[in-house]
């Protein structure tokens, strides 16, 4: 059996052609969904498309970014499918994983993809190796001076209220009291 799955991004797009292209392709049933694919967003319906399939059955897209936004996530899904075994096929794509060509095309963009990403983590460590080298610091500014912190400790110690402390400095009661039990040396 083919089985469709169709997702646009937000509730204002269509899932009318995709629909239709799913039931040109042959698809007997599709899943449906308008939703984002970003990273830990909950997409209910592949994973009721992906508990649905069966062995023999084949899973059928428009466009790969319609199934995974990453590389990792259409890996996972594409092991689950190959557990089950289950064909995964790409309509604007020339992958078909039921064919021995299919299976290889998807292979070669799959190591693609990966080299791909390895590129760009590597570029972006050596760019922020070369912005530490000139001196430039990452992470959140302190949100307390070193004057502010002193002047939290004094003011503890002549017994105002952590909560004032709080409200004065901006800061939430765990960090006021790190900074109430830092020592100055």
């Amino acid at each position: 059996m083919k089985v469709g799955y169709a997702r646009v991004s937000s509730r204002g797009q269509s899932l009318e052609l995709q629909h239709s292209r799913l039931q040109a392709a042959g698809c007997e049933k599709i899943f449906e969904e308008k939703r984002s694919g970003g990273k830990g967003t909950e997409r209910p319906a592949l994973v009721s498309t992906l508990e649905f399939v069966r062995e023999g059955d084949t899973l059928v897209i428009t466009k790969l970014d319609r199934l995974a936004r990453s590389v990792t996530d259409l890996a996972s899904i594409a092991d689950t499918l190959a557990r089950k075994g289950v064909g995964f096929v790409v309509l604007d794509q020339p992958i078909d994983t039921t064919t021995p060509t299919g299976r290889l095309i998807y292979n070669v963009l799959g190591a693609i993809a990966e080299f791909e990403r390895e590129l760009i983590a590597e570029r972006r460590m050596d760019g922020i190796e070369d912005a530490r080298k000139k001196g430039v610091k990452f992470g959140r500014k302190p949100k307390l001076t070193e004057a502010d912190k002193a002047a939290i400790r004094d003011a503890h110690r002549g017994g105002t209220h952590w909560r004032e402390l709080m409200a004065t400095y901006g800061v939430g009661k765990s960090h006021l009291y790190r900074v109430i039990g830092e020592t100055t040396e």
